[in-house]
């Protein structure tokens, strides 16, 4: 899915520094010890309840390790703002807990540690459910995903001119693209039905109808041979269209529209907002003539508008981890 990591941590690694930790907190007062041996801390005053921390025995438990994550993240990386852990919603009381105990052991960094709490994904089948065997492997799932996305493009486009090199990528930009766009373009917090075949539709709020107007620019833009380091000049001091002034308008509201996005940990503003814009640009492409614009200065104008059109989308689909093709 184009993921990378800049490191990973193994619970190998951090569950002997959470059990330093942990004693350390014992030592201190800040836990509790039963006659068993296990280690414990009281968080009913903080509306949570008694949570074990090690075992009677010396072993470790998911808390210990994610303790020990926690405090190993920032001696590795001092100067991090904040960890944001992505995990479904059916772990929203272990992170409270987690953060909570962060606290109670006197880290500073501990109140800017954040559960990004996201619902989970059902079929149009049902829930998956690993016993029932209605889990969807990831694989397999981005296999289907680049395969129908093939067999569309090469029903509605015009790609005998492309090697079989390029429509394997292409399948590919637009397979994930769909995939992608589709989980993201919920509210993270939210439950999500997907579909498979929704996703990949050419047409509505999806990934491919996203792509393909950036691609559809893009050809605007090559057969005006409009080149993005040498610009276009333009002097205009009206409006023709109301068309031209929705879609400036719509040009504009990016920054403020990513600020947020990031302010609320959610990725579907960003969404909204691109599909937004791709909606408002074809209906100033159906509403205003380029290439048979007579005007000189109204055409360069229309022509730079749909450049900067053309690169938003590139970057607020970059921001979703999403390629746009050059042509489709």
């Amino acid at each position: 899915m184009g993921v990378d990591f800049d490191k990973l941590y193994y619970e190998s690694d951090t569950y002997l520094l959470g059990k330093d930790i942990v004693q350390k907190g014992l030592a201190d007062g800040i836990f509790y010890q039963k006659e068993d041996g296990s280690i414990w801390i009281d968080l009913t005053e903080e509306g949570f309840d008694h949570k074990l921390l090690l075992r009677g025995d010396g072993t470790a438990v998911y808390i210990t390790q994610d303790i020990g994550t926690a405090v190993l993240r920032y001696q590795d990386y001092p100067s991090l703002g904040s960890i944001v852990y992505t995990v479904g919603n059916e772990q929203d009381y272990h992170f409270n807990v987690l953060f909570k105990i962060l606290e109670k052991l006197e880290y500073s960094w501990a109140t800017s540690c954040y559960h990004l709490s996201y619902g989970m994904v059902d079929l149009p089948s049902g829930k998956m459910k690993s016993r029932e065997g209605t889990v969807v492997d990831a694989d397999d799932l981005m296999a289907e995903m680049i395969s129908t996305a093939g067999e569309i493009a090469e029903e509605t486009s015009k790609l005998d001119d492309l090697s079989a090199e390029e429509k394997k990528s292409l399948f590919n930009t637009v397979g994930m693209g769909a995939l992608k766009y589709f989980l993201l373009r919920i509210d993270p917090k939210k439950r999500m039905l997907f579909n498979p075949a929704e996703s990949v539709d050419f047409n509505g709020n999806t990934g491919p109808f996203i792509q393909y107007t950036y691609a559809r620019i893009n050809s605007i833009l090559r057969k005006q041979n409009y080149s993005a380091t040498e610009g276009i000049s333009y002097t205009l001091t009206v409006f023709v269209d109301d068309k031209e002034k929705e879609l400036l308008k719509t040009i504009l509201e990016y920054g403020k529209n990513v600020h947020e996005a990031a302010a609320n940990y959610n990725p579907a503003q960003i969404a909204a907002y691109v599909y937004e814009l791709a909606k408002t640009y074809n209906g100033f492409y159906q509403s205003c003539q380029i290439a048979k614009e007579d005007n000189v200065a109204l055409k360069n104008f229309r022509i730079a508008l749909s450049a900067q059109t053309a690169s938003i989308i590139e970057d607020a689909m970059a921001l979703l981890g999403i390629n746009v093709p050059e042509r489709m």
